[in-house]
């Protein structure tokens, strides 16, 4: 062995004894929802504490940039009540969760603190992870029965496929993830409760959750009044429990509500912390976090996830790059029809509109002709819809157009539920017998 081998693990030994990295800092500004402190040995993503030693407060806080030497940190609680003497005690590590089979049936915050009594056992795991490499995933080949015939018959979701529920607001987007949640044959489901309403939180889970289905649930919730960096961390933290599970060889269910409440928390932290506004005022930092979020849900070596994100539209769906980015990240898309719900047709998917990318390579040939059949069916009563308003269309005088109007009453009740959803195929064979 050389001189040089005896020497190096010294130095390295003497380097980490001599690291700077437990040095606070001071907080010297707080602008808006974020906050500049001197921390020379800070770095992207590492965890904090905020502690102030007049009021006695800890605050945790997440470095998410660097300004003029100072570093940017947004904090993950309420900043009320700091003062100009609050100290920032850097970790060394990134903001990690609990995660382990003590999370079913739990209701946790972005930090994994539970929100429903005692504290959650589990082994800590980082919330910002890489996706699992290309070419070690699985190759799809199941279907995830989701309990829905409209999805089940007509665009089948397959275990690790990931996609979008779009809708504007009181098309039924809560209703149907709640039926989901109860009719899914997903070993484990996770909801990421985004921005939502105080009030829905507590119903969803004792109202629309049966007690045998919560047991195999974790909820991550981050209302409306929460900062935004903890809305944010909300849909990474229920990503990386669903990481758990999938990890485990379990079929996961991954629900998000919504992408639309992820995106404008993004868009608020990147526009204080001085991005420059793009489309719609998102900024650059929402568009390269959107599929860095999305890519981590799917199959991996063992298990999967399948993601289903919901979508606020408003107005023109086609304008709002929400919409937009997540439909061209995703496997498919689901879109909730304002008309539909107003005559009280629930769920209120627009058959038409909806579509599955892998519904031909996990549902079988038979089923795969049926759905055709009335996707068809469907377009030409769609197509003949004012000709028969107005008494202008005469029986008889087309049969494809005869047929259509036949089947019309048939297929509407199929694609109503009220229920649990039975054998999809022989309800999907019944509209033409």
């Amino acid at each position: 062995m050389s001189r040089l081998d005896t020497i190096l693990p010294r130095l390295s030994r003497a380097a980490l004894a001599t690291d700077p990295r437990p040095m606070r800092g001071r907080v010297r500004e707080i602008r808006g929802i974020l906050i500049h402190a001197s921390l020379p040995t800070a770095r992207i993503g590492e965890l904090c504490h905020l502690r102030d030693p007049v009021g006695g407060r800890v605050i945790p806080a997440e470095v998410i940039g660097f300004e003029d030497e100072r570093a940017i940190l947004g904090a993950i609680g309420d900043l009320e009540g700091l003062s100009t003497r609050c100290e920032v005690i850097p970790t060394g590590r990134p903001l990690e969760v609990p995660v382990g089979d003590g999370l079913l049936g739990r209701i946790v915050d972005p930090m994994g603190h539970p929100l429903d009594g005692a504290p959650v056992d589990g082994a800590p795991r980082p919330v910002h992870r890489d996706p699992p490499a290309a070419l070690a995933r699985q190759i799809i080949h199941h279907p995830l029965p989701l309990g829905i015939r409209a999805i089940d018959g007509l665009m089948t979701v397959a275990r690790g496929q990931r996609i979008g529920i779009f809708g504007a607001p009181g098309t039924g987007k809560s209703s149907l993830l709640s039926a989901i949640v109860r009719g899914t044959a997903a070993d484990v489901v996770v909801i990421g409760l985004i921005g939502e309403r105080g009030r829905e939180v507590r119903e969803l889970v004792e109202r629309h959750l049966p007690p045998e289905t919560r047991t195999r649930t974790v909820t991550v919730v981050a209302t409306s009044d929460r900062p935004a960096i903890e809305r944010v961390k909300a849909a990474y933290t229920a990503t990386t429990i669903a990481e758990h599970f999938r990890d485990q060889g379990r079929d996961v269910l991954l629900l998000m509500d919504s992408i639309t409440r992820f995106a404008r928390a993004q868009r608020e932290i990147g526009l204080a912390a001085g991005e420059p506004p793009t489309r719609r005022g998102f900024p650059p930092s929402f568009f390269s976090a959107l599929p860095r979020l999305l890519e981590r849900a799917g199959p991996g070596e063992r298990g999967s996830i399948t993601g289903l994100y919901t979508v606020l539209t408003e107005g023109d769906a086609a304008s709002d790059p929400v919409a937009e980015e997540t439909k061209s990240i995703l496997d498919g898309h689901i879109v909730l029809s304002p008309d539909l719900a107003q005559r009280g047709h629930f769920p209120a998917i627009d058959i038409l509109q909806s579509r599955s990318r892998l519904m031909n390579a996990v549902a079988p040939d038979r089923q795969q002709a049926l759905a055709g059949d009335i996707r068809d069916a469907m377009a030409t009563h769609e197509e003949m819809k004012l000709l028969l308003r107005i008494g202008e269309y005469t029986a008889g005088s087309d049969a494809k157009v005869d047929r259509a109007i036949a089947l019309a009453p048939a297929i509407d009740g199929f694609l109503r539920q009220s229920g649990a959803a039975g054998d999809t195929l022989a309800q999907m064979e019944a509209i033409f017998a």
